[in-house]
């Protein structure tokens, strides 16, 4: 797998109902990049996201992977490129089988035979599934399907990859498990999400989205210690949580102050 950069420039939407979502959003991803966007709810986080591979397109300024512009000539290309998992596993695993899900992508473009199982063999090794080939998804865990839903992306050998709220009602181990598998992919990664904690753990920049703009852009531990950032945009870090502080690098198996739940939960 190899990574693209990503470049939104000026981007304008607003959805048929009149609601402009997107006012002249503008963001440069370096390949390889890890990058958190956070806001509120409303914020236009999810109709950016749908940009980048082209669910929704433009209606005013560009959005571009690498050198190729998204555009209804080239979606087909986008979305080779640029694989999105929806914070609901569920909308991507629709097949009686874990492997016939992770196939579907790489065999709708033409891929057959011994190097669609071998793309499908490595997906699945990847994510720690490779013993869930023939289970049906509905079998699985929350966290074993979302993990799932990513090799469902890695088996397309995409160069960007793009998660919605990948946290969203997952355990500590399960939540452990992804942080391990997003670690080992060469990708670019866009990480949509309130979990500010995770942001801190996966990706060293964030930006903040609200009111369909970039208001701010840097180091996610300076976002996150920027207090009057955070309140002034709709975002709190759980109680007790100091972004300062170095955090510890998980072992297998153990818990840490990211993913050890509170008293009460």
């Amino acid at each position: 797998m190899s990574a693209a950069s990503v470049s939104v420039q000026r981007l304008e939407f607003a959805y048929p109902s009149g609601a402009r979502v997107l006012h002249g959003v503008d963001l440069e991803i370096a390949a390889g990049e890890r990058v958190a966007v956070l806001g509120p709810n409303g914020a236009g986080k999810t109709t950016l996201m749908l940009h980048m591979n082209g669910i929704h397109l433009p209606q005013r300024g560009a959005v571009r992977i690498g050198d190729t512009e998204v555009t209804r000539s080239t979606v087909a290309d986008a979305r080779r490129r640029v694989g999105v998992v929806f914070q609901d596993p569920d909308d991507q695993l629709f097949l009686p089988t874990v492997g016939e899900d992770v196939a579907f992508g790489p065999r709708n473009h033409g891929i057959r035979g011994a190097e669609l199982d071998a793309r499908v063999d490595a997906a699945l090794t990847r994510v720690g599934l490779e013993r869930e080939r023939d289970a049906a998804p509905g079998r699985l865990s929350l966290g074993q399907r979302r993990r799932a839903a990513i090799a469902t992306i890695l088996s397309m050998d995409v160069d960007v990859i793009v998660l919605d709220e990948p946290t969203s009602n997952l355990d500590p181990a399960a939540r452990r498990d992804l942080t391990r598998t997003l670690a080992e992919v060469d990708a670019t990664i866009v990480v949509v999400t309130h979990d500010l904690p995770y942001a801190l753990e996966l990706c060293p920049r964030s930006v903040i989205l609200d009111g369909g703009r970039i208001v701010a852009d840097g180091r996610t531990s300076d976002i996150l210690a920027d207090d009057g950032l955070l309140r002034a945009h709709g975002l709190e870090l759980p109680w007790g949580f100091d972004p300062r502080l170095p955090r510890p690098v998980p072992a297998p198996g153990a818990e840490t102050p990211l993913s050890r739940p509170s008293v009460g939960d």
